[in-house]
């Protein structure tokens, strides 16, 4: 069997695989991309867009909010300290763990809780905000699982706030080089990635879905598309990170983030 593949992954075997993944590489990402996150920074991509310019969430002070796919808690760290009340989820038990340990250095605990995003352990309508800066939907099998419990957990008139990799990003290969920019794949196949183990199981696994997917599941999900937001690659923003390189993003859209609200009746 081919160590990389694209092809179908059920629910489950994608929850196990990517559990089994972050929680093997948690090191090694949090020492490669730790200082760029910050300790108690909002960096909602690899372009750099910062919540602390960006404002997507608008003003937090005071509000109850959900961080889903939290990570080390970079974000929900500098949620707190804009006078919010953070909860924040993550499926790794490794990455809550370097959660831990940035708490103990800055003296100052972020509440987490190891959960699967597509069953948030959380009562109805408990939260005014959640965000999620590609955390967790773009390694779900079920996306609209994940939005129909965002909008349980959000009360009447609540936002959420979540961005992926931009889905015209499938149609060319990871490569932040020059074979980056030329498309090789259908960007309307939307098989799985998927690397296998030795033993010819999941290892880790990412799922596609194009811009109207997106659309079309936080149309189910009862969420509202309020806003959408590509952003460009900066000047003097010469970091890359994976497929994502200053060559790349000057020419294609390597980030999406997702602005929705839920009714408020």
């Amino acid at each position: 069997m081919d160590l990389v593949g694209r092809r179908p992954v059920s629910r489950s075997q994608t929850s196990r695989a990517n559990r089994g993944w972050w929680d093997g590489a948690a090191d090694e990402y949090q020492a490669e991309h730790g200082g760029f996150l910050r300790d108690d920074g909002f960096v909602w991509c690899p372009e750099g867009l910062d919540e602390a310019d960006a404002r997507l969430l608008g003003d937090v002070a005071g509000r109850r909010i959900l961080e889903i796919g939290c990570g080390a808690g970079q974000c929900g760290r500098w949620l707190l300290g804009q006078g919010a009340a953070v909860a924040a989820v993550d499926l790794s038990y490794r990455q809550l763990q370097h959660s831990r340990r940035i708490d103990m250095s800055a003296g100052a605990a972020l509440p987490v809780v190891q959960a699967d995003a597509e069953t948030l352990p959380f009562a109805d309508r408990s939260f005014d905000l959640a965000c999620s800066a590609y955390g967790a939907l773009p390694f779900v099998a079920d996306a609209g699982a994940v939005l129909a419990e965002v909008r349980r957990v959000l009360r009447p008139g609540g936002r959420f706030v979540f961005s992926v990799s931009h889905p015209v990003r499938w149609a060319f290969p990871d490569d932040p080089g020059p074979r980056g920019l030329t498309a090789d794949r259908p960007y309307f196949d939307r098989s799985p990635y998927v690397e296998f183990g030795e033993g010819g199981e999941p290892s880790y696994v990412e799922h596609h879905r194009t811009m109207g997917d997106w659309v079309g599941l936080i149309a189910a999900s009862g969420l509202v598309l309020t806003g959408l937001t590509e952003p460009e690659w900066p000047q003097g923003h010469d970091r890359s990170w994976g497929g994502w390189s200053p060559l790349r993003g000057r020419l294609l859209p390597g980030t999406a983030i997702f602005q929705c609200a839920r009714a408020a009746a």
